[in-house]
């Protein structure tokens, strides 16, 4: 597959455990189902918000197996296969190929960060590209991984011709500025990875988001986009500012089980966490309960 332009909104959907820490194959399945009746551009699977770094290989296969099972082909299947090593990072990128993937997302190799300079990520990214049978995009996301892509590299990466584009998780509104102006190629897709940037980032002429807020909040995050496309900037921006502190909540502020949580309230399967990750405490999850009954979700 060559270039294709991504626009619209996309969950990084979560990964729902059973209380003994298995993978529950069943709510996982009910949650593809009920996001791709909405109007998303797609899910990614295997991504931060998945616990993906918890996951067995053969459990990511059959998570990436149901989804494309349950997801639209007009949607795209996104799958999160960066690892660590280069060689590890194309044989996952090339298994989720074969089971109807489109495109894959991949984190910037961190652990051993101080020798992670431009000259390696150029390197990494484009040998993965050059081996892969489906079309990668960048993660940029320092907060797990402490590593902030240039603009110059990401410029660079941007002209090959199976380097699509990349999610910055950043949160910096500044930052994508810069990129954009860093000659990107015209058909780079540059995507805003949090839903904290969501109306600036649309602002500024972005067009695509993958935002854990999507999990739950899937219509609202929508929306947003939606009536700014409109001409309606003042309402989208009222939007926006009305789920701001619920996108707070469940990226930052309580994470991964706080956005469970919120799922499990709001009509989709949250499930437990897997450890070492701790469930939420009953003070937190009346703290979570006013944030969304303020923002006029229940």
């Amino acid at each position: 597959m060559s270039y294709f332009k991504i626009k619209g909104v996309i969950p990084p959907v979560i990964t729902p455990f059973k209380e003994n820490g298995e993978v529950d194959y069943k709510k996982y399945s009910n949650n593809i189902i009920k996001w791709n009746e909405k109007e998303l551009a797609g899910v990614l699977v295997l991504g931060s918000n998945g616990e993906t770094s918890y996951l067995r290989e053969e459990e990511k296969l059959e998570l990436i197996k149901l989804t494309v099972e349950n997801t639209d082909d007009d949607k795209i299947v996104m799958v999160g296969t960066g690892l660590e090593s280069t060689e590890m990072t194309i044989e996952l990128t090339n298994k989720a190929a074969k089971l109807g993937a489109d495109c894959a997302l991949l984190l910037t190799p961190n652990y051993y960060g101080g020798k992670m300079g431009d000259e390696a990520q150029l390197a990494y990214f484009k040998e993965v590209a050059d081996n892969t049978e489906i079309p990668i995009l960048i993660y940029n996301v320092t907060k797990f991984t402490q590593i902030n892509i240039s603009p110059k590299v990401v410029s660079e990466l941007s002209k090959h011709k199976n380097i699509i584009g990349m999610k910055d998780s950043s949160g910096d509104v500044k930052q994508l500025i810069q990129f954009m102006n860093a000659g990107l190629d015209k058909e780079f897709n540059l995507i805003v990875g949090t839903a904290a940037a969501w109306y600036p980032a649309l602002a500024v002429g972005i067009k695509a988001s993958v935002m854990a807020l999507a999990n739950c909040c899937p219509d609202e995050c929508i929306e947003v986009q939606k009536l700014y496309d409109e001409g309606s900037k003042e309402k989208s921006l009222d939007l926006y500012k009305r789920m701001y502190p619920v996108n707070a909540a469940v990226t930052g502020g309580y994470g991964i089980a706080g956005l469970k949580y919120v799922c499990d309230k709001l009509s989709y399967q949250g499930g437990f966490t897997r450890k070492p990750l701790l469930p939420l405490k009953d003070k937190e999850k009346n703290e979570l309960d006013k944030i969304i009954k303020r923002a006029e979700l229940i």
